[in-house]
């Protein structure tokens, strides 16, 4: 029996891109046939992209998908690679019986293209309905059992959820002696997540006696990111291959015969926490400029650690000269911040400009007489106003640079600081802003390059500079001790007993739990940011606005 190759083709796609999603199949394809490839396996939803949420409940659009399918088929064909197993991602339709004469409903389907034309579908049998997922509202579940025969080896497909899940087709796969088991995935990443894929897709391994091969797709789509990571574990568990995080690649591999040596490919190293999460953040804000149409990126610099990072981050993304840093001093703003502000945008190479908002804020008080908090938001609004005018005028994307502890406790002004189309540190604590920064300025130094971040951005205390001598402490918990109640009454869910148990003082955790509580409203309107820990707010955390409940 010969050897089986396969190709694990981890693309970025775009969700409601027909054509360009199935002319990366095509690209992907012939790709993998030169490679000597005699099945490639693209990740779940593939022609769609992913997750397209109730788009799939538009006939018009499932039609567009399935006339997409047939086309990639036939230019296969056409391409000269009609041979070629090709096993893709799309929506499909399901009328069950208990709906005989209902309209079809979608279905999570894969699809493996071959010889010009369809041959066969498999519709996905679990459907996540928790976290960012919402699938069981969406799409009807399957119910078949799905093995091909590849060049004489049985190979078994499921999708993403159904090796998640307990029972379902996984559980059959043995009773079909299958040879290799092939998941197609749109994975969100959060931060440790990988180990946990590696070590499940290892016990479906054993379970069905086979390698496992686990595709995933790459890059961001809206407030989700997809890092790709795509690998193969053998039957005893053994990772045989991986591919890198964050980047379109074709990981190659053989199965070989029962009798032979597992085949080991490349294996892309891990990336160092702190890199991962970094990276995340990148390809999250290249997706959304990109897949919207973006050029630019606007943001202002206060000189802040904030601030500074979302810069770096940006010009990552699109490079320094994309990226417009605005400094909008007040008479509150200290002449070091200033200096730091346009000491980075030179770093980066940004488009650096400086817009005092005394005489703006003068006038305005001239008209009305403000203080206190009403003063301070003031200025923070004008600056709203002056980023959004230069991306009306400009087309800029305007990035809210706020981070997820103030995020948390409401520590940002409604349109004021909290303009933006996109919030790059919205998953992102105050403590992890301030590591990611270290990363990043080390990683440039061990490249030879100036590190993008002024050291006293990093080092001195945060602050806003609404009032004179201003500082975040004036108003939080030191920020060390803010993440630690946050991340257990936040990410965890934990009351205020569990807190008081901990140790926590009563006093900090009472004014915590009050400030987060009070806050809702706020992160309803805040920008989408990138997701990169396991309870992100938005999606992952649903809370009413208007309540009365308060931790007892």
């Amino acid at each position: 029996m010969a050897h089986l190759r396969i190709a694990l083709a981890q693309i970025d796609t775009c969700v409601g891109d027909l054509d360009a999603n199935s002319g990366a199949v095509l690209d992907r394809s012939r790709e993998a046939a030169e490679a000597g490839a005699d099945l490639v396996v693209f990740p779940e939803m593939t022609i769609t992209g992913y997750p397209i949420e109730d788009l799939a409940l538009r006939a018009s659009f499932r039609r567009g998908a399935e006339a997409a399918l047939h086309r990639v088929a036939r230019e296969l064909d056409a391409a000269g690679l009609g041979h070629l197993a090709v096993l893709v991602g799309s929506v499909g339709e399901k009328t069950t019986r208990e709906h005989d004469g209902a309209p079809a409903r979608p279905t999570n389907q894969a699809v493996l293209l071959q010889h010009g034309a369809v041959q066969t579908r498999y519709d996905k049998h679990h459907l996540p309905n928790y976290g960012v997922f919402d699938e069981f509202r969406i799409f009807a579940p399957g119910d078949g059992v799905c093995v091909l025969d590849v060049r004489g080896r049985r190979v078994g497909v499921v999708i993403c959820e159904d090796i998640w899940q307990d029972g379902g087709p996984v559980s059959q796969m043995d009773e079909n002696e299958v040879s290799l088991l092939v998941v197609l995935n749109g994975s969100p990443f959060e931060e440790g997540k990988g180990h946990v894929r590696t070590e499940l897709a290892a016990r479906r391994a054993r379970e069905v006696q086979a390698p496992v091969a686990y595709c995933n797709m790459v890059g961001g789509q809206d407030d989700l990111v997809f890092d790709g990571g795509s690998f193969v574990v053998g039957a005893d568990g053994r990772l045989l291959a991986r591919a890198p995080q964050f980047h379109e690649h074709l990981l190659v591999w053989d199965l070989v015969e029962d009798d032979e040596e597992p085949a080991t490919g490349e294996i892309a190293p891990p990336l160092h926490p702190d890199q991962e999460i970094y990276q995340a953040l990148v390809a999250g804000l290249v997706g959304y400029v990109r897949k919207n149409g973006f050029r630019s990126v606007v943001l202002g610099l206060s000189g802040g650690i904030d601030s500074a990072l979302v810069a770096a981050l940006s010009a990552d993304a699109v490079g320094g000269g994309n990226v417009v840093g605005v400094s909008m001093p007040s008479r509150h703003s200290s002449e070091h911040s200033k200096d730091d502000a346009a000491d980075l945008a030179k770093r980066i190479g940004a488009d650096y400009r400086v817009q005092p908002i005394g005489p703006m804020v003068d006038a305005f008080e001239g008209q009305m007489h403000l203080e206190g908090i009403a003063a301070e938001n003031l200025q923070a609004r004008v600056r709203g106003v002056i980023l959004m005018g230069l991306s009306n005028a400009e087309g800029h994307l305007v990035l809210a640079t706020g981070n997820k502890s103030e995020l948390a406790v409401g520590y940002s002004t409604i349109y004021g600081d909290a303009v933006g189309g996109y919030a790059p540190l919205k998953d992102v604590d105050k403590s992890r802003v301030w590591a990611l920064a270290r990363w990043r300025n080390d990683a440039a130094i061990d490249a030879g390059s100036i590190p993008p971040i002024p050291e006293s951005s990093i080092t001195k205390p945060p602050s806003a500079e609404l009032r004179p001598g201003q500082v975040d402490q004036d108003s939080l918990p030191p920020y060390d001790l803010l993440d630690e109640v946050l991340d257990a009454y936040v990410e965890h869910a934990e009351g205020r007993a569990e807190l008081l148990a901990r140790g926590f003082d009563p006093e900090v955790v009472d004014k915590v739990l009050q400030l987060v509580d009070r806050a809702e409203w706020k992160r309803r309107q805040y920008p989408l940011g990138p997701k990169v820990t396991a309870l992100a707010f938005g999606r992952d955390r649903r809370l009413p606005i208007t309540t009365r409940w308060r931790e007892p």
